[in-house]
């Protein structure tokens, strides 16, 4: 994956892109690492994970050890599976929103390359 894409990276307006990916003229590649960080922020991920956390402790302590564990599971797992789908998620979503396309594109986690003909 350390090669260079044949062609270079292409700059489109959003309904050019909803319409090129739809037709297949386009490849669309993302930075796994910038992906998940830019969905974190935007989901604000860590403000979900602290209250659970603290959540899954107080319950622990209070005699409810095993849920209290299960909570505290839920709070570092999910997080972890929605950075690791963002990818997924944020193509779904840019096809809808163009602002989310733009904001994309601006944080340089998106690669939009233009597919050879065979």
């Amino acid at each position: 994956m350390d090669t260079a894409p044949a062609a270079p990276a292409l700059s489109l307006s959003h309904q050019d892109f909803v319409t090129a990916f739809h037709d297949g003229a386009i490849t669309v590649t993302f930075d796994p690492k910038g992906t998940a960080r830019f969905i974190s922020a935007r989901l604000l991920l860590p403000l979900f994970m602290m209250p659970v956390l603290g959540i899954g402790v107080a319950l622990a302590l209070t005699g409810w050890i095993w849920t209290g564990f299960a909570v505290m599971a839920l709070g570092i797992i999910v997080p972890r599976l929605i950075k690791r789908g963002a990818p997924r998620f944020l193509m779904q979503q840019m096809m809808e929103d163009e602002g989310l396309y733009r904001e994309v594109l601006h944080a340089g986690i998106m690669q939009v390359v233009r597919r050879e003909s065979a």
